[in-house]
């Protein structure tokens, strides 16, 4: 008899932990946003530019996956940061169908903005099914450039002594990063923008020394204590999230995202990413 009640109390409190793990994965951590905050060193920085800030945002992912207000919510908390710079690393829906923009609209009258400027590059899902409708990615592209949002396909922005690179992306139909990088400027104050940080390992970057920003693998979105997350949207499964030394003067930071792809996240907050810029000797 005392074996048969340990028996059954084990398993009424596993029904009950995983009851209340998923309760948790599914309403709580999904919108349990953190701001990161990060020194970002930069080669010649302007002197003005020192103590100056970047804020990171990517993959918000509008649509009809999960509330959007969440998203609207976050920027306003963003707000308040009062970032100089704001840089958006793609993924700005969800795309089903033409809803999506007026969604998206919807979300852009609230947009995050830096006192000095704002840009931002397109993400695989801003090119709609298969990544392949370019009248999906021009859409989205006019609805946040109205929104003061500069989107760089394999360009450029100088901002105040920032020179601020952004790549189209890589499983878009402009991917074309040689564009850009075989002409850019060494001397400026460089710092690159791309979605998927899998283009770190493509031979195109012209011998690059500096900071990368991307987005695209949500960190997983679930990872268990100790362990790797089980599935990474990357060939190069070291691109996880947070900052990586490629060991070749480039660092790489991977935004774990604002928005979810599906709601559910375990051990992955999502995030929004606040750099402080030094200049680096």
């Amino acid at each position: 008899m005392k074996r048969r009640k340990f028996i059954k109390k084990t398993i009424i409190s596993s029904l009950g932990l995983g009851l209340i793990g998923g309760l948790y994965s599914w309403q709580i951590e999904p919108f349990w946003l953190e701001f990161v905050k990060l020194k970002m060193p930069i080669k010649n920085l302007p002197k003005d530019l020192i103590g100056k800030t970047v804020m990171q945002i990517s993959d918000i992912h509008v649509g009809n996956r999960f509330n959007y207000k969440y998203i609207i919510d976050s920027f306003k908390k963003a707000q308040e940061f009062k970032p100089d710079f704001v840089v958006y690393t793609g993924d700005y829906v969800s795309y089903e169908n033409e809803e999506q923009f007026t969604q998206l609209e919807t979300v852009l009258k609230h947009v995050v903005k830096g006192n000095l400027g704002t840009v931002g590059t397109l993400g695989n899902h801003d090119y709609g099914n298969n990544w392949a409708e370019q009248n999906v990615a021009d859409k989205i592209t006019n609805l946040l450039e109205n929104s003061g949002v500069s989107i760089l396909n394999n360009e450029e922005k100088n901002i105040n002594g920032l020179n601020i690179i952004g790549l189209d992306d890589f499983r878009g139909l402009n991917f074309n990063p040689k564009k850009i990088m075989s002409n850019y400027n060494k001397t400026k104050a460089n710092l690159v923008l791309c979605h998927n940080p899998d283009v770190c390992d493509l031979d195109v970057w012209n011998n690059y020394k500096g900071w990368i920003l991307s987005g695209h693998t949500h960190g997983g979105q679930v990872k268990p204590p100790f362990l790797n997350p089980p599935v990474l949207p990357v060939k190069n499964k070291k691109y996880n999230a947070g900052e990586i030394d490629l060991n070749d003067g480039r660092k790489l930071y991977i935004n774990r995202a604002l928005g979810n792809l599906h709601q559910i996240r375990f051990n992955v907050r999502p995030e929004i990413t606040i750099f402080e810029l030094e200049k680096e000797m």
